[in-house]
């Protein structure tokens, strides 16, 4: 398979050998500085994509790289180890920011991309417009120096799509569905007005100029950067994988900063030659293990379908509580017996409603609860790793994800070559105790009613 070579703007980049060996360095293109680069290891990547939670960056990260490159997501920032990079063209950063105050979310990104160089440069959004959308994309569009944000969120195989500047979940306003009453989820279901706070000209490109083709959607792009002083934001129709391959068609030609889900970023071109992907992830021996922390419709479906005595589900109690151990009474057995084993905070929404009462009446808000059934879940993880052996762990939900890495004491993982399903990506942790432990991770809102039993089993040793 042939890859495209580097667009037009970006093959004027250079390193400036000047500053190379000092402790400060630049990438220029046509004498104006476009990355500062802190220390003399600083390193360009084929591709750097920086999300708000864990689950959508793998998610995201795995899909630029499934063309044949080398991926690793870093879950923890700021103890991102520089050797954890070797030989990965592409690169993730989950900046944890989704329901953070906007003016530190915007600083968390500014600070991430200025530490991470790269040709490409993918800022990942929620495919349902929750957290802080305009905030980050203007941080990351000022801090990398790009001509324009090209945002597309649309994940036609996941049901998202964006008609006449409007985002739909399976066919509803997004704003009419579950993902509206979330903490950080849109009141809004027009992509524009997720910017509205943004001192940048926003404009679309509708579905007509898509379905036109690649060479007037560029054309549209060219218009939208010569107005104004700042690089603005282009919102882009898309209801199909064509209208989104013919969306980063166009922006291919400009010094551009993408901004979607996983759906732009699978028809995104990356410079340099492929190379094979990391091992697979297959186990010889133990039992899959799936920690649930989501509790969304969909993954109640989801769980729904797996056997009732391989579920384990935490005790209010113990989720809420730090000092308690929130392993459930059995689990361990279980796993260690050699069969599949679920932990979940929850298994209905009467579950949800005991846990969010059991909170108050501990005078917890509601962040509060969620962070701390996060890092009971994540607790249960490291416990259930350390007795139980699993042959691989799944992850549903990004805070769960990111509470379960952190219990492991690993920082990173390094992406496989193949997916459970489209945007369910999986791979191996990259350090810690755990090292080389097989990880796919599924974000709440994605997957049909078989996908958390196809997880278990595509990390089984049986697993053909």
């Amino acid at each position: 398979m042939s890859y495209p070579r580097l667009p037009p703007l970006l093959t004027s980049f250079k390193l400036n050998a000047e500053d190379a060996t000092g402790s400060r360095s630049a990438v220029y293109r046509d004498d104006r500085v476009v990355f500062a680069l802190s220390g003399s290891s600083a390193a360009m990547h084929d591709a750097a994509v920086v999300g708000d939670d864990l689950t959508g960056t793998m998610d995201t990260a795995h899909a630029i790289a499934a063309a044949g490159r080398r991926a690793v997501v870093h879950a923890r920032p700021g103890e991102r180890d520089p050797d954890v990079d070797a030989n990965a063209s592409v690169v993730g950063l989950t900046t944890e920011s989704r329901y953070d105050d906007p003016h530190d979310a915007a600083i968390a990104v500014r600070n991430v991309i200025e530490s991470l160089p790269s040709y490409v440069l993918y800022k990942k959004i929620d495919s349902t417009l929750r957290g802080n959308v305009g905030p980050e994309v203007d941080a990351a569009l000022t801090a990398a120096g790009r001509q324009l944000a090209v945002v597309a969120p649309a994940f036609p195989a996941r049901g998202r799509t964006t008609v006449e500047g409007v985002h739909y979940v399976e066919g509803t306003p997004v704003a009419e569905t579950e993902y509206a009453v979330d903490a950080a989820g849109p009141d809004s279901s027009a992509v524009a007005d997720r910017f509205g706070g943004v001192d940048r000209r926003v404009t679309t490109v509708d579905r007509s100029t898509v379905r036109a083709g690649d060479e007037t959607v560029r054309a549209a792009f060219r218009r939208a950067v010569a107005v104004g002083d700042r690089a603005p934001v282009v919102v882009c129709d898309a209801s199909t994988d064509t209208d989104l391959a013919t969306v980063a068609a166009a922006a291919a030609e400009f010094d551009v900063l993408y901004v979607g889900s996983a759906g732009l970023a699978e028809h995104v071109a990356l410079p340099g030659e492929a190379t094979d992907l990391a091992e697979s992830t297959l186990a010889s021996t133990g039992a899959p293990l799936g920690i649930v922390g989501s509790v969304s419709p969909t993954t109640l479906r989801q769980l729904d379908r797996v056997p009732e005595e391989a579920v384990f589900e935490l005790e209010p109690t113990a989720a809420l509580d730090a000092e308690a151990d929130p392993t459930p009474a059995g689990a361990v057995e279980r796993l260690r017996g050699g069969a599949p084993t679920v932990v979940t905070a929850a298994t209905d929404r009467g579950a949800v409603e005991q846990t969010e009462a059991a909170g108050a009446a501990r005078g917890l808000a509601p962040n509060e609860i969620r962070d701390r059934v996060a890092s009971a879940l994540g607790s249960a993880t490291a416990h259930l790793v350390g007795e139980g052996e699993p042959s691989g762990v799944v992850l549903t939900g990004g805070d769960v994800a990111s509470a379960a890495v952190r219990a492991l004491d690993a920082t990173a993982i390094r992406l496989a070559d193949e997916p459970v399903e489209r945007g369910i990506p999986r791979g191996r942790l990259a350090d810690g105790p755990a090292a080389g432990t097989p990880i796919a991770t599924k974000a709440g809102g994605f997957g049909v009613e078989g996908t958390i039993v196809n997880c278990l089993n595509a990390l089984s040793p049986t697993d053909d």
